[in-house]
């Protein structure tokens, strides 16, 4: 390893000391910090109690093993070295500062460059002119000499450096100032400021903040005024991290290193797991390092849990309200039924039947409150309904002409206002009391979305595109062209991808933003009867959609072929909604007359219980916070756990503490009376 500016000697020093060039292990002893050393010739031992032990002159066995100390020692290569680094960094933040010693001349590497352990020293110690004489050592060390401040005469090289950024001296004198504000020094810091930290002519605006602090009356005021750690090894240890990321890291590993290096490898693994379906802890504690991640589908929403055949003709349209504790479904029989979820057990049940639509209802949209839901209906509807769930009551049925047909709706993120359009050639926004506040002439509208910008109208019409309108100044241009009719459209959380059902070409993934085609999903049967499909899941990393050959499919947002194929339906799925809130629940609507609720598989198979550690149990585990109590006791049975551990497990899931009381009684594992008796429960 040669750093920047270093000469060959430099690039000797910071190398691996592994032994003498041609190999062989030098002839000085080993002195670790323990006090333990060993002589090249392998025959006396000593320590620190001064007491010697001769080995006997006839064990030959202990001459072999102390004649092993001066065999050839394995060169260790670049990435051997950087290990060893990294396991000793790790060690040396636990504390284990001997065993660190031990690991580093044992292996011949070194953890850092002296200079480096020097300035690291001096800074966690405070001796700030001692730590600002360091970067001088540490200049020909450093990614960019200009980042360091040093003196020279205009029109030289040096006053090119003495122009850079100065950004390391200006981070320790700004420490060094602050800290002396903090010991009421006033005048020192003062001198700070006049004398060292404007000369640098480094972030001006920040120097003018720095003098504000002056007049702070007492340090908890200037610790928040500053949004400082205050004098101490928080604050210092903050100030050596942003310090280290201007040396090499031959000369000083970055901070945590083998900690990142770890976090990543775990979250491009939960990112390559095809059905990795709940957002986990960051940190490294919540998974086993000794395994790969990987989830089961068990884990994954492809088992029905309910059936809702409340509907007594084909379901159009179902939608989860944006706090995820309701599902409105719509259906032929001219009803719109709002079910209530429970979040806790995700069980639904009828909340309130909404009833009057002489067309039948094949959209429904909500709120962004969620206290409105507006219905529209299929081609031949000229009225759409806007209902007060809360109340069951209906605020405004709308219609401009009998010859509308206002087939769909989107509400505007304000929530006071909403459009919708239809085929014939109606585009409409209208406030909540269905009073026409604009009206776009001779647009065939398909499928409508309202961005979170407030003022671009996402609309699919009868040539086969997606066009952007704006109301305000009246604009409009073209997004996305297809070959073929889209029937529906959806666009994600953040607006940036659509996902459209394409007549007899299946769904296809759209970047909004880029213009472009990211993507064709196969499998599903697309004709022209109109699907609607859906992100979700965790960060919305899922796609379903319903299909004509009965079934819903599921695809990972990055993979074309399908991850999953539920089965039950026996006409076509017309829609899917993803449960926003809770992304192990997804609904379907068939023409079948019934929705059907997806979600994990109730309990595990016993040989999926065989053999699973502790980690792969808290794992297998996450699916219970989908289940019920009756699928509950079912995997607590089959899984053979004993009260206590499957409590803990449980609260490792960060389940609430009223619901585990529910599973537990339901379990009869605990009576009422034995609840206090459990504190572990969080």
């Amino acid at each position: 390893m040669q750093a920047n500016g270093a000469g060959q000697d430099r690039d000797s020093e910071l190398s691996c000391r592994n032994g003498a060039p041609n190999g062989e292990s030098s002839s000085a002893g080993l002195a670790h910090s323990n006090g333990l050393s060993v002589t090249n010739n392998g025959t006396t031992v000593s320590n620190n109690n001064g007491v010697s032990a001769q080995p006997a002159a006839n064990n030959s066995n202990s001459t072999a093993e102390a004649n092993s100390a001066v065999k050839k020692k394995k060169r260790l290569s670049q990435s051997e070295e950087d290990i060893i680094r990294l396991i000793g960094q790790h060690l040396h933040d636990l504390g284990l500062n001997q065993t660190v010693d031990l690991l580093m001349q044992e292996s011949g590497c070194r953890l850092e460059h002296p200079s480096a352990t020097k300035f690291r020293n001096h800074v966690m110690e405070g001796e700030w002119d001692k730590a600002e004489s360091d970067l001088n050592e540490l200049k020909a060390l450093m990614h960019s000499p200009s980042a360091i401040v040093v003196s020279g005469k205009p029109g030289t090289h040096c006053s090119v450096i003495c122009v850079g950024t100065g950004r390391m001296k200006f981070l320790l004198l700004q420490q060094k100032y602050l800290e002396y504000l903090e010991d009421g020094k006033v005048l020192e810091a003062l001198q700070v400021l006049r004398a060292e930290l404007t000369p640098l002519k480094y972030n001006t605006e920040r120097i003018h903040i720095l003098s504000g602090y002056l007049m702070c009356s007492h340090a908890e005021d200037l610790r928040a005024k500053a949004e400082w750690e205050g004098k101490g090894t928080a604050s210092r240890t903050k100030l050596l991290d942003k310090l280290q990321t201007y040396l090499p890291p031959s000369v000083m590993l970055p901070p945590r290193r083998l900690q990142t290096l770890l976090k990543q490898a775990v979250e491009l693994q939960r990112e390559r797991c095809l059905y990795h379906n709940t957002k986990l802890d960051s940190g490294l504690d919540s998974v086993s390092l000794l395994l790969d991640h990987a989830c089961s589908r068990k884990q994954f929403p492809c088992y029905t849990q309910q059936i809702l055949t409340e509907h007594c003709n084909e379901v159009w349209f179902c939608k989860f309200s944006n706090d995820g504790t309701k599902l409105a479904t719509g259906s032929k029989d001219t009803t719109v039924i709002v079910w209530h979820v429970d979040t806790e057990t995700q069980q639904l049940k009828l909340m309130k039947t909404l009833e009057g639509h002489a067309y039948g209802v094949s959209y429904l949209a909500w709120s962004p409150d969620d206290v409105y839901l507006i219905a529209c209906g299929p081609d031949d509807c000229s009225e759409l309904w806007l209902w007060n769930v809360q109340t069951g009551e209906l605020r405004t049925k709308m219609s401009q002409s009998h010859e509308d047909s206002l087939t769909s709706v989107a509400w505007n993120p304000d929530g006071k206002r909403f459009v919708t359009g239809g085929q014939r050639g109606q585009f409409y926004q209208c406030d909540l009391d269905g009073n026409l506040l604009d009206s776009w002439e001779g647009v065939r509208v398909q499928c409508l979305w309202c961005l979170s910008d407030g003022r671009t109208v996402l609309a699919s019409d009868t040539h086969q595109r997606i066009r952007g309108y704006n109301f305000e100044d009246l604009t409009d241009r073209n997004i996305v062209q297809e070959d073929h009719p889209i029937m529906s459209f959806t666009v994600s959380k953040n607006g940036r991808l659509a996902l459209l059902n394409v007549a007899t070409q299946g769904v296809h993934l759209w970047d909004l933003q880029d213009r472009v085609l990211v993507r064709k999903y196969q499998g599903v049967t697309q004709g022209f009867y109109t699907i609607h499909s859906c992100f979700g899941g965790h960060n919305e990393d899922f796609i379903a959609s319903g299909s004509e050959d009965h079934k819903v499919y599921i695809w990972h947002r990055r993979s074309e072929l399908p991850i999953a194929e539920l089965t039950g339906h026996t006409r076509t799925v017309n829609c899917v909604s993803w449960n926003p809130v809770l992304p192990g629940l997804l609904a379907s609507a068939s023409d079948d007359g019934t929705v059907r609720i997806w979600g994990p598989a109730p309990f595990l198979d016993v040989q999926d219980a065989e053999g699973l550690n502790g980690m792969d149990m808290k794992a297998s585990m996450s699916s219970c916070q989908y289940m019920t109590s009756k699928h509950l006791s079912q995997w607590y049975l089959f899984n053979y756990l004993s009260a206590t551990v499957f409590i803990r497990l449980l609260n490792s899931l960060h389940i609430s503490r009223v619901r585990i009381h529910s599973f537990l009684l339901h379990l009869k594992i605990i009576n009422s009376r034995d609840i206090s008796s459990y504190r572990f429960i969080k």
